[in-house]
């Protein structure tokens, strides 16, 4: 990707109330602004999963206000890296688009404590994937963490 375009990544899942939120706010949280971030589910459900919501809460980030989107191909066309949480086959796939597929529990249903190590563990990730497409920069802060 050049370093004159802001890259873009899609987080997909089935329900968009807990993976893929997870994702994208953790992604939206560290990249501050050096990453263009979506999310959505091939069959959103009506919220995101209440355990979700704290546990994103207990690392400072609040997604009280998101909603579940469904999965459009215009969602997928406009992002250069698609990520499928258990999505199957149901996303789109267009070329030119980098494909990857994280494997992780799915939190629904799951309490907090069972969320945690799922959170913890996509945020390592997104600290990867974020260090490849969009590492900050000279005299660029982290957050700290």
């Amino acid at each position: 990707m050049p370093e004159t375009t802001t890259p873009s990544v899609l987080f997909v899942c089935v329900h968009n109330t807990g993976r893929s939120q997870m994702a994208a706010a953790l992604l939206t949280h560290l990249a501050a602004g050096r990453v263009q971030v979506r999310s959505a589910g091939s069959a959103p459900a009506e919220t995101v999963h209440p355990a979700v919501t704290e546990a994103l809460a207990e690392a400072g980030i609040d997604i009280s206000a998101e909603v579940p989107k469904i999965l459009t191909a215009d969602a997928v066309r406009a992002s250069d890296i698609v990520i499928t949480m258990g999505c199957g086959d149901a996303c789109p796939v267009f070329p030119g688009k980098r494909y990857l597929d994280w494997r992780l529990p799915d939190p629904a249903g799951q309490d907090i404590t069972a969320v945690r190590p799922v959170r913890d563990e996509i945020e390592r990730r997104v600290r990867a994937l974020l260090d490849e497409i969009a590492p900050a920069g000279p005299g660029t802060a982290g957050d700290g963490r």
